[in-house]
């Protein structure tokens, strides 16, 4: 078969994200806040086959724009055909990104256990065994909503943004909620590493997500970073149903 220009939409609660894989590799990417899918006759008019991801209801004028595309569409759900298989007791309510990464880390490391960490709104962590199987996961709030969290419960302390000093004891009252927010999921991260290792020696863990920086470069164990993982995956899912 010979290569083909895909392009991935992955629509989230805030933000609209386009991406044109050529033969598997990225080659553009662009992003509009909403969801009336602006961008789409300027990224999408070379594409040969698309894959739409979302988590929200489309609007009336983007679902008239997804019909302009010059190529097939299909939209990602739990009835989607993938190539790993999902043990998941409710298919219909696995977050499609979850997923999606799932399918995005066993595409670069197929035989192996894997870990897949997305540290996005909420932080997730969800596990692919070595023959293929999406076993499940857990969530848990993410980095921001951390923070928000302190600010809305304890009235007396303040809203900390992530940016800024993380002493390893806190000398302020900010350093110390930056500190406590970042270093604890941090070893959250170790934790849940540690514990599946322990049980698969060979584990591979993936991290990815729009917080993935402030955790690539601190994580004691050997992890892939990987920013790309969830458009990457949702390209392998629409790669995989062509050739069905």
């Amino acid at each position: 078969m010979r290569p083909q220009m895909n392009l991935v939409i992955d629509i989230g609660n805030t933000a609209s994200k386009f991406y044109l894989f050529d033969n598997g590799q990225l080659v553009r990417h662009e992003q509009e806040f909403g969801h009336e899918l602006r961008l789409l006759g300027k990224i999408g008019e070379k594409a040969e086959a698309a894959i739409i991801s979302s988590v929200v209801a489309l609007p009336a004028e983007a679902e008239v724009r997804l019909q302009t595309l010059p190529c097939p569409a299909i939209r990602f759900n739990s009835a989607t055909a993938i190539p790993v298989s999902n043990l998941y007791r409710t298919p219909e309510t696995l977050g499609s990104d979850r997923l999606a990464a799932a399918v995005g880390a066993w595409m670069q490391a197929p035989g192996k256990p894997l870990l897949i960490i997305d540290a996005g709104s909420c932080i997730t962590f969800d596990f692919v065994s070595a023959d293929g199987a999406y076993l499940g996961g857990n969530i848990a709030p993410g980095l921001h909503a951390r923070f928000r969290a302190i600010d809305d419960y304890f009235p007396r302390l303040p809203l900390v943004e992530p940016e800024g000093a993380t002493p390893e004891l806190g000398i302020d009252t900010e350093t110390a909620i930056r500190s406590g927010v970042i270093e604890g999921m941090r070893h959250e991260i170790e934790g849940y590493i540690d514990h599946f290792r322990e049980k698969n020696p060979s584990l591979l863990v993936f991290l990815t997500g729009g917080d993935l920086n402030h955790f690539a470069n601190t994580i004691k164990s050997p992890i892939f970073a990987d920013q790309i993982l969830v458009p990457r995956g949702l390209n392998h899912i629409l790669d995989y149903n062509i050739r069905r």
